[in-house]
């Protein structure tokens, strides 16, 4: 990197450590952690866009994976519901897994017409009947199952590092069976149809209780090795000493250690994102890649299957989102489906993208950092900024009240404009791609 781009991370770093003096460090901390987690997304989209030109807005259907991901693998398993349902539902799902690959053999081995449109039809409903029959009493069980605690079958109790890996695979599987069938359409088609995917994910999330509770939400998650909860250091002598010796008080003393922590971890797991992520760039895939975005047709000329490399780099970009859906789910501690607005949040990543720079790895870094801290800090700093502009009027005038409380909206009026801004003056982004 070049000195210019150095000094626009420091600039994010002194922003940072501004808030920390301003409001306090607690935010400062927290701000962070989130800085990295949205950085770490923005690579998987960078990797989809910025690499093959893939222009997919399931984002967010992609990072509920990787929270869903944390509850299946990290929760304890609720006994009781197992007993009730959960051998049931295995068998249900399994029996609709047999039914999907019986069609797909179906539709393969017998010959187009009339005899094979009938058996396919016949098989599906067939299969659809008997595996509501074997479902939905297995699922009545296991959400009857003390729901207001947990009505879900819980998770396997594994450590929550190992629930990031999983959040990766599951998002991949998810996105391999999703790029067989989109794959092939045009990019409008493409990006209309992994957003309404997307929005199946997280309905399905809200609805099936017995996966992770729905909108109940799946607290008390927990947190990864070596992050301690704050009672205990709190508990500790060793630890009150050393935060009197600094001369902080233990509870706050707890709440930055906590937090510090969690900025480590996900700077080691974004360090490994962006070092894998620039060495595929820079390799002969990187190069394909970048050939087959900028003329397909010459690139499948020169032999290259355009299809499959898009479904590669799709299931590649769609992992690197579950981890860090995965991550922010574990510093969250809870599973919250209503949460995940696809609309809404995807939109916010792809700004990260154009912004940072789309195709540069460092690029979209930059720009997961900036604009996260602004959409979070934009509100309390434009509350500040309309109070002070109408602090001559009296406090009841109706246009002092109206301005106070449109504060919120400057999120999204910043959003629009320091894209106008970059789109008009660097339209390749901070970081350019080389």
């Amino acid at each position: 990197m070049n000195l210019r781009n150095i000094s626009l991370f420091l600039v994010i770093f002194a922003l940072l450590i501004l808030v920390g003096f301003v409001q306090s460090w607690s935010v400062a901390f927290q701000l962070l952690s989130f800085c990295l987690i949205s950085a770490v997304m923005a690579l998987g989209v960078n990797i989809q866009w910025g690499y093959a030109g893939l222009f997919s807005v399931g984002t967010m259907g992609f990072v509920a994976l990787g929270g869903l991901a944390t509850v299946i693998t990290s929760m304890p398993p609720v006994k009781e519901a197992w007993a009730a349902g959960g051998v049931r539902v295995l068998v249900a799902l399994l029996f609709a897994g047999a039914v999907i690959v019986g069609a797909t053999q179906i539709y393969k081995r017998m010959k187009p017409g009339r005899n094979r449109a009938l058996v396919l039809t016949l098989e599906l409903i067939a299969g659809f009947f008997i595996y509501r029959a074997l479902f939905d009493p297995a699922v009545s069980a296991i959400e009857a199952v003390n729901p207001a605690g947990t009505g879900y079958l819980g998770g396997l109790g594994l450590p929550v590092l190992v629930s990031w890996l999983v959040g990766g695979l599951l998002a991949a599987g998810v996105a391999w069976v999703i790029g067989k069938v989109s794959l092939g359409l045009r990019s409008d088609y493409l990006a209309i149809a992994t957003l309404g995917i997307a929005e199946i994910i997280i309905a399905v999330l809200k609805n099936e209780d017995w996966l992770a509770r729905g909108v109940k939400n799946v607290n008390g998650i927990p947190r990864p090795w070596p992050v301690p909860y704050e009672i205990s250091l709190q508990k500790s002598t060793a630890f009150i000493d050393f935060a009197q010796r600094f001369g902080l008080n233990p509870v706050d003393a707890s709440s930055y250690t906590v937090k510090v922590l969690y900025s480590v971890l996900f700077a080691i797991v974004l360090m490994i994102v962006l070092w894998m992520s620039q060495k595929a760039l820079t390799s002969p895939w990187g190069r394909m890649m970048r050939a087959i975005r900028d003329n397909e047709e010459a690139a499948e000329a020169m032999g290259k299957d355009v299809t499959h490399r898009h479904l590669q780099v799709f299931v590649i970009g769609s992992a690197v989102l579950g981890i860090a859906g995965a991550m922010m789910t574990s510093l969250d501690g809870l599973m919250t489906p209503g949460t995940y607005n696809p609309l809404r949040f995807t939109f916010l990543i792809w700004v990260m993208v154009i912004v940072g720079g789309s195709g540069n790895n460092w690029g979209s870094v930059l720009g997961g950092f900036l604009i996260w801290f602004l959409w979070i800090e934009v509100e309390p700093i434009g509350r500040w900024l309309l109070d002070v502009l109408t602090s001559p009027m009296p406090n009841d005038y109706w246009l002092r009240i109206h301005l106070l409380n449109s504060a919120a909206h400057m999120r999204l009026l910043t959003m629009g404009l320091i894209l106008l801004l970059v789109l008009r003056f660097w339209p390749k982004g901070l970081i350019p791609e080389k």
